[in-house]
């Protein structure tokens, strides 16, 4: 069977090629299973590129993401358990990944669909078979949160955020480029934290304000306006495609994006569908809007503060504490809706 590493976009290779050149055995015995090869067809934007409301087209899947928490850990532990946790951490992600906590009315947490973890790997023949044979119990790889390079409460630092703003700030939204991608992954070290707990940091401040910058600009983009509308917009769809039976939960575990909107533009909400796809904009206001698909609600605010010679950067300099400031005290109040989308 093909490496699926040898399969990604040339730009992708490129940007793997900084986090590590490194192909580990498990890596390549793991990327056997179809559990995790699934994720492959999810992609990390929650399904906004496919509208036009977002400019970039640029598919980074899940399963990239994944593949590259899992090497981030192992560059700075070497530690299988602690990677192979990164690697399966996100492999009970459905399509469209966090819209589906819309739909469980999980937004501002974004956590509902974690629970199947320990399941899917536990009926995964690959993974439980590789485990099994290296003497590895399924509760050392199944919850990354418990290994704080992987993952760490926020806002700290851990692999799991560094690698999803740098691949968004890359691929999607622009805000950094290769060789800015470089400079901030080559300036992280491992050190203690005020707890004593091991912890990604920067050596550099102007390195960590440039990561700053972007985290931002990043930030902003998950929260705003036509981000919220999208993730509820597609929420919503599918719930209405599970009550009319055209769709089933557990599709969301089996189909690719591709195939469900396929199924959405053969249903009745092709039309508004299609309208949201080639939207240019959406329409805020204070006054709810009547007859009109709106939202108004609030979602999970990610921010970094990550440490620079073992101090936050919120703490010593003034213009990153500005920038955490703007994600932190983001307006999402407004009723946000598209004219002429209505259910």
């Amino acid at each position: 069977m093909q490496n699926y590493l040898d399969t990604v976009d040339d730009r992708i290779k490129q940007y793997f090629s900084i986090l590590s050149e490194d192909r580990p055995d498990w890596l390549v015995e793991l990327l056997q299973a179809p559990e995790l090869l699934q994720q492959q067809h999810i992609s990390i934007t929650c399904g906004t590129i496919y509208s036009d409301l977002f400019p970039s087209k640029f598919f980074y899947s899940s399963l990239d993401h994944s593949i590259w928490v899992a090497l981030i850990v192992w560059k700075f532990t070497h530690d299988e358990k602690q990677a192979i946790s990164g690697l399966l951490h996100d492999i009970a992600t459905p399509a469209f990944k966090h819209c589906i906590d819309f739909l469980n009315w999980d937004h501002e947490k974004q956590e509902s669909t974690e629970d199947l973890t320990t399941e899917i790997i536990s009926n995964s023949e690959v993974i439980t078979s590789y485990l099994n044979k290296k003497w590895i119990v399924e509760n050392e790889v199944n919850d990354y949160q418990i290994y704080p390079i992987a993952d760490n409460k926020s806002p700290k630092l851990s692999s799991d955020r560094l690698e999803y703003s740098l691949s968004n700030g890359l691929f999607h939204y622009e805000v950094l480029d290769i060789n800015d991608v470089k400079e901030i992954y080559n300036d992280v070290i491992v050190v203690k934290n005020e707890d004593g707990i091991d912890e990604l940091a920067f050596q550099s401040l102007d390195i960590a304000r440039k990561f700053i910058r972007a985290v931002k600009e990043l930030s902003i983009i998950y929260i705003e306006d036509r981000t919220r509308y999208s993730m509820q917009f597609i929420a919503e769809i599918v719930k209405r495609l599970v009550d009319d039976w055209l769709l089933k939960i557990d599709d969301l575990y089996h189909l690719s994006e591709a195939e469900i909107i396929k199924i959405i533009e053969k249903s009745d909400y092709k039309d508004i569908f299609g309208k949201w796809k080639s939207s240019k904009q959406v329409v805020v206001s204070k006054a709810k809007p009547e007859g009109e698909f709106y939202i108004h609600l609030s979602s999970k605010i990610r921010y970094i503060n990550p440490l620079v010679n073992w101090k936050r950067v919120y703490d010593i300099d003034d213009e990153c504490r500005k920038l955490i400031d703007e994600i932190r005290g983001y307006d999402m109040s407004n009723y946000v809706y598209i004219p002429g989308i209505k259910f």
